[in-house]
């Protein structure tokens, strides 16, 4: 302990993600605030400005790790996806992501982040990268861009339905019954109406 009675950190800003996590796992966003931070990290309450302008720039450094660990969580569900099942059981990740982590998840996409946090940015590229190469390899011949944007919008309304019980989330089966039927549905649905 400092002579102050605070704690003194070797990586400062990695206590201040951790305690931000914390914070967002037990009471939201609502009490995420740079003090709260602080004093959960258990230094001053001005330290986690040395590494963090204002709220805005803690959530997006937050998000840009849950943007890092969601990319893992894709991945392990299927390396290469190629095929509309092996898609299905990516964007079944990506719903079981935001409920077995729904704080996080939401301090991702639904809190204000800093938009020039290089950080974030490049993390939420890497998703949106992910995606299209995802649609690329399934759907040869199409619009990758236009397809993976409406893939992404598809599962990640099914991750908030699911997250906000307008869904059933009762049981991991249930929610995989409902994301790969919506998932097989959309792809099902192309050649029906073209012809």
């Amino acid at each position: 302990m400092s002579q102050s009675g605070t704690y003194h950190h070797g990586d400062l800003r990695a206590a201040c993600i951790r305690a931000a996590r914390e914070l967002l796992e037990e009471d939201g966003s609502a009490g995420l605030s740079l003090r709260a931070v602080a004093r959960r990290a258990g230094v001053s309450a001005t330290a986690p400005y040395r590494h963090f302008a204002d709220r805005e720039a803690l959530v997006s450094a937050v998000a840009a790790e849950g943007y890092n660990e969601l990319a893992g969580f894709l991945a392990r569900a299927h390396p290469a996806p190629s095929t509309p099942d092996e898609l299905a059981a990516v964007a079944v990740a990506y719903v079981r992501f935001a409920l077995e982590h729904p704080a996080l998840f939401r301090a991702m996409f639904a809190e204000p982040c800093d938009p020039t946090s290089e950080e974030r940015v490049a993390a939420t590229a890497a998703i949106s990268e992910y995606v299209r190469t995802i649609v690329d390899a399934t759907f040869p011949g199409v619009d990758a861009d236009a397809l993976s944007t409406t893939v992404w919008a598809l599962v990640h309304g099914l991750a908030f339905l699911h997250l906000d019980g307008k869904l059933d989330s009762s049981t991991p089966e249930i929610v995989t019954a409902q994301v790969t039927s919506a998932v097989h549905a959309l792809f099902n649905a192309a050649p029906a109406m073209s012809g």
